[in-house]
Parts: C-alpha cells; sequence; structure tokens
C-alpha cells in the first residue's frame, strides 16, 4: 500500500485546470502535474475554466475544497486573468481580499497555501519582448504574498523568461494553435495566445516543478523528474 504524504489541490483558472476532450490538445498546466510526483502525493485539480479568485468562492469550490484539506496538504492558487473581466476584482483591494480567503482558509486546516502569479499571454512587443496583458494583478499577488508570509511561485516571470528564450515563432508550440482543416477539434482553426496545448502544459508544469525546488517545499522530496 502506497503511503500517501501529501495532498496537493489546485485552485485556478483555464490555464491550470483540465481541458475536456473536445478541446485536445489543450490541457492546463494542472491537467499534467500529477505525472511529476511520485505515488506519495495526490494532485486534486480543481481548477475551472473561466473563474476569478471571487467566482471561485461565489460558487463554493473553494468550500469544497477546504472541507477535504487536511493537515499538511497544500493548496496552490492561481489567479487574474478573469479577475481582469467585468465580475472579477480590482489589483490591491477585492484580489488581495478574495485571495486573502483561500490563505486563511487553508491555514485554518493546518494547510499550506501556496500563491502562483499568472501566466503571460503570449503577447510579443516589437523587440521581441513579451507585454504585460495582466495589469497589477501578478504584483498585487506578491505584494500579499509578502504581507501574510506565504510562499509564492512567481509564474509571471518564469513564462517572461520562457516566451522569450523560445522567440514569438518558438513560442506558439506553447500553445493552441492549428491552421483549418488540420485538427478534427478545430476543423476551422485556431490561434489562441492564452491556452496551452500538451506541450507547453508541460513545460509550464515543470516551471511550477522548478518553483517547488526553489521554496524548498517538503513535497520536493516526491518530485520525480
Amino acid at each position: 500500500m502506497v503511503d500517501i504524504k501529501h495532498s496537493i489541490y489546485l485552485a485556478g483558472d483555464s490555464t491550470v485546470a483540465n481541458c475536456p476532450e473536445h478541446e485536445a490538445p489543450m490541457a492546463g498546466w494542472g491537467q499534467v502535474f500529477q505525472s511529476f510526483f511520485t505515488e506519495n502525493v495526490v494532485v486534486y485539480n480543481e481548477a475551472k475554466g473561466g473563474r476569478s479568485s471571487n467566482s471561485f468562492i461565489e460558487e463554493g469550490r473553494l468550500k469544497s475544497i477546504l472541507d477535504r484539506i487536511q493537515p499538511n496538504d497544500y493548496l496552490f492558487i492561481q489567479f487574474g486573468h478573469n479577475d481582469q473581466k467585468s465580475f472579477g476584482t480590482e489589483p490591491y483591494t477585492t484580489y488581495q481580499t478574495f485571495l486573502s480567503q483561500y490563505i486563511t482558509g487553508a491555514r485554518k486546516k493546518d494547510a499550506h497555501p501556496i500563491l502562483l502569479t499568472s501566466v503571460h499571454r503570449r503577447k510579443f512587443d516589437q523587440n521581441g519582448q513579451i507585454e504585460n496583458t495582466l495589469g497589477d494583478y501578478p504584483r498585487a499577488m506578491m505584494q500579499l504574498a509578502e504581507r501574510l508570509d506565504v510562499p509564492y511561485i512567481d509564474l509571471w516571470s518564469k513564462t517572461k523568461r520562457l516566451y522569450e528564450a523560445l522567440g514569438k515563432e518558438g513560442s506558439r508550440s506553447l500553445f493552441t494553435m492549428f491552421p483549418p482543416n488540420v485538427h478534427p477539434n478545430y476543423p476551422d482553426g485556431i490561434e489562441d495566445n492564452t491556452h496551452f496545448c500538451e506541450n507547453g502544459a508541460y513545460e509550464i508544469a515543470k516551471l511550477v516543478i522548478e518553483g517547488i525546488k526553489e521554496l524548498q517545499l517538503p513535497i520536493a522530496a516526491y518530485i520525480k523528474r
């Protein structure tokens, strides 16, 4: 019998979520995250497309996690993309207020909250640099992490470096992009600069794993690659 040491719960948006089969090969990084760990860790991907830090709570999704999470489990929290929408939040006020509910809730259960800044969208400027389309949300999350002494993984910075290293054309391989009549799920073609393909999901998951190692979290002991 496998000795389960930790569970990891993922709360986030479509860049984290499991994508349905009819959207394949689109995939969030949480969809492939389990494959990086030994059987001592179980990943529960509770992320859902289209959700913001507030709507995830309003739909009862955080409560569902907190009802199950156990001492020494982990709650990874990545929101920002949909917080920019009309139903979302403002960076330095309501965004931080709602994120605090995840942190407080996890800590009340003696679990470990981990914040993750949002992944960049693939938008290059004329100099080959990634443009920030996420406003102040990443900086607001990092500010909150410092204030509440929460470990965080800066995917915002990590994805900028990754996309720029691959370049404007090379970075296309991370995203869901097909010309018309190539993939049966996308007969009209698709040019999606936000959502990853399976290859991209693995590359982003590697950045999260890198962050876990940098933070020296105990679950790093169960990373198998």
